[in-house]
């Protein structure tokens, strides 16, 4: 199925734009990026993708936009598992407007060479190295610039142990 990505919100012209035509402008780069858990765990992965700043050029957000939205599809029907009541879809996750225009921010569209499969994120996803791994969010459809700290899906759930800030800092223990 094509994938269209949205971005709205807190912008110049909210507009929608399939994955590949946003690709196409902003073209491609390789990253080897570290993924790390909160669990103690980690993985290298080797990213295809562009800066995330990038997509905030794009964008044009205006100067009331301070965090950038992001959520997943929410289809339970192609991903049973949206139809538990656990969670409450669609899956959301923020950054700062600065952290999006790090020069270390990431949006993934690739990993080992290869586009990635739906079953790992596609189209989209995040790989911001300094964060927790919850916050990388998968097959993002939608990006908002909004004024207000988004919450996410975790954070929802259990703030204590998956806050919006979310730095790898090995001098402080994960709660858990």
């Amino acid at each position: 199925r094509p994938w269209t990505i949205k971005i709205d919100g807190l912008v110049e012209k909210p507009f929608d734009i399939g994955i590949d035509d946003l690709v196409r402008k902003v073209g491609i780069e390789e990253r080897l990026y570290r993924h790390r858990c909160v669990e103690a765990w980690s993985m290298t992965i080797p990213w295809s993708g562009f800066q995330f700043s990038k997509l905030v050029e794009l964008a044009k957000p205006t100067s009331a936009a301070k965090y950038v939205r992001m959520e997943t599809f929410k289809d339970p029907s192609m991903a049973p598992g949206q139809r538990t009541p656990i969670y409450p879809w669609p899956y959301v996750e923020g950054l700062t407007i600065e952290e999006a225009n790090n020069e270390l921010c990431f949006l993934a569209t690739g990993a080992y060479g290869k586009p990635i499969a739906k079953q790992h994120g596609a189209p989209i996803c995040l790989a911001v190295p300094w964060k927790y791994g919850f916050k990388a969010i998968k097959s993002i459809v939608r990006f908002s610039f909004v004024a207000e700290r988004p919450k996410g899906l975790w954070e929802a759930l259990q703030a204590s142990e998956y806050g919006f800030w979310a730095n790898v800092n090995p001098d402080v223990a994960h709660p858990r």
